[in-house]
């Protein structure tokens, strides 16, 4: 079929030809960058979190009574906690992975502080933490509890002999060598041994620049807030919630339970922003998607109606139903490719924008690709209804006048 007769017929309408084209390349460039935002996000919500997220909960309390002492109730508490049947393993803890709050710190290969150039999330645990939070040790060992040191200081800035470090951390700090028995040094110059290395896990900020790069120092804070991690066994999490904060609040009356919560509450605190605009712009490219294919039904409609007594007279001297479908179909291909070849450009544009102005990466040229794709496809659909409307009009429609 030649494309010339197309053409011209499309330059009789312009400006619907125009408004469509232009709502296709508006759609493929708003479309293609919000897929790719969404696919990123979609990503970062994706991502494992390092610890055994479903079957751990956090416990804080706050000591207020004249009779309170620290030490005692975190002893009290733990062999309390442990005691319960189902419970996996429970230790005291500064922080809470992936709740957006937590401790942070420099630390280097050498007692040089300004050479203190790594910045870690950092965890004070005793020798269950890593169990409490399941974590896997990639190589070395567990704090023992004879290395756990109890801080009695809130201003105490001393730092503990032994650290494990994730493997994010590791190779910040030493590269590709082995981390086993090198020494870390905090900001202060105070030097401490790696004595293993666990997996990778998620730190308090998920939007972190190096949100792996974790470090736990072997210490017990002391103060009138105490935090516990405590791991139980599958499908125990609502019961032993329940059980804990009961039995903490009944062993002790010079402080309050302040909170027990499951880890699930703060991942989803967490990637909630995440959340939100993987719907939103979900919404507004299903929208936009919606529009556009109404868009091309509608320029084809008003072009089957304005063209019946063309297309009777072309049914007359001998042109089939197929045919007809061909030439809108075609029509729209060509009006479809001139609407996605500005769409690429604007599209990349728009990418090189978003890159700039929100630190984001390139737009990648699959999703144009794929979009370009999508807008084929959903043209030559929304077309091909009215283009077999076209091809039900009778030849004898050429003989009329009125």
């Amino acid at each position: 079929m030649e494309f010339r007769p197309i053409l011209s017929a499309m330059l009789r309408n312009k400006t619907g030809a125009i408004l469509v084209g232009l709502q296709i390349a508006i759609t493929l460039a708003v479309v293609a960058n919000a897929v790719f935002i969404i696919m990123q996000r979609v990503e970062k919500i994706g991502r494992p979190p390092g610890i055994d997220s479903g079957n751990v909960f956090f416990v804080q309390s706050y000591g207020y009574g004249a009779n309170y002492d620290s030490r005692d109730t975190v002893r009290r508490d733990l062999d309390l906690i442990r005691s319960l049947p189902g419970v996996i393993a429970a230790s005291t803890i500064n922080g809470i992975p992936m709740s957006g709050g937590g401790a942070q710190s420099n630390f280097g290969r050498t007692s040089d502080k300004d050479k203190a150039d790594v910045i870690a999330n950092y965890y004070t645990v005793d020798e269950q933490g890593m169990a409490a939070l399941g974590v896997k040790l990639q190589s070395g060992r567990a704090f023992t509890e004879q290395e756990v040191q109890f801080n009695p200081n809130v201003n105490n800035y001393d730092f503990a002999p032994s650290v494990i470090v994730s493997e994010d951390m590791a190779h910040a700090l030493f590269g590709d060598e082995p981390p086993l028995g090198k020494t870390v040094y905090d900001g202060y110059g105070q030097p401490a041994a790696v004595v293993g290395v666990i997996e990778n896990m998620l730190g308090a900020w998920v939007d972190f620049e190096n949100p792996s790069r974790i470090l736990f120092v072997p210490s017990i804070q002391a103060g009138p807030v105490a935090r516990y991690a405590v791991r139980v066994q599958p499908g125990q999490l609502d019961t032993l919630i329940a059980q804990v904060e009961r039995k903490l609040s009944d062993a002790n009356i010079s402080r309050a339970i302040t909170w027990v919560r499951p880890h699930s509450y703060y991942v989803t605190k967490s990637y909630r922003a995440d959340n939100r605009m993987v719907a939103f712009l979900s919404v507004i490219a299903g929208l936009m998607i919606l529009v556009t294919a109404l868009g091309i039904v509608g320029l084809a409609s008003f072009q089957v109606n304005v063209r019946t007594k063309q297309i009777g007279t072309r049914r007359a001297v001998g042109a089939r139903k197929a045919d007809i479908i061909r030439y809108f179909m075609l029509e729209n291909w060509l009006l479809t490719s001139a609407g996605v070849f500005t769409g690429a450009i604007l599209a990349f544009a728009f990418g090189h924008w978003l890159s700039s102005a929100y630190a984001l990466p390139r737009l990648q040229p699959v999703y144009v690709a794929g979009g370009i794709v999508l807008l084929w496809i959903l043209g030559q659909a929304a077309v091909f209804v009215p283009a077999r409307r076209a091809a039900a009009i009778p030849p004898a429609i050429a003989t009329r006048t009125v």
